[in-house]
């Protein structure tokens, strides 16, 4: 399995690394990570742009798929759903944890609750990712 600082440099030049996703726990059955909301990632109104939110979470369940990945795949993502519940302002940083619902042989499916600092939950979001021959 790859370490947290390996996939945390594997992502820097990376979407998520440009988003600012800072990953502070990783195993084959969770992966949590904070997002510092700035100005870049918000709505005119100075919240967290949805999707943002769901760039986020899309992330955290590829990381903890690929962690769970034999040698010789890799994987996508086929479906999300994404359930708006709260705002998170700017200069706050929000809170995702993600956790295997589901880490089949063809496919996994991952659940991040996304939460402000303060514990209130923001957004719940549902994926499903594809399990792949790597390309050669």
């Amino acid at each position: 399995m790859l370490s947290l600082e390996a996939l945390q440099e594997l992502m820097a030049p990376l979407f998520p690394g440009l988003m600012g996703v800072r990953l502070l726990e990783v195993t084959p059955e969770r992966v949590r990570a904070e997002l510092v909301v700035r100005p870049d990632l918000c709505t005119a109104g100075g919240i967290l742009h949805g999707g943002a939110y769901m760039a986020f979470a899309d992330t955290l369940g590829a990381v903890g798929t690929v962690v769970n990945l034999p040698a010789g795949k890799r994987t996508t993502t086929t479906d999300s759903s994404t359930k708006f519940i709260g705002g998170a302002a700017l200069g706050s940083t929000v809170v995702g944890e993600c956790v295997a619902l589901h880490r089949g042989r063809t496919t996994q499916v991952w659940q991040t609750t996304i939460r402000s600092g303060e514990g209130k939950l923001c957004a719940v979001v549902t994926q499903t990712q594809l399990v792949l021959e790597s390309a050669a």
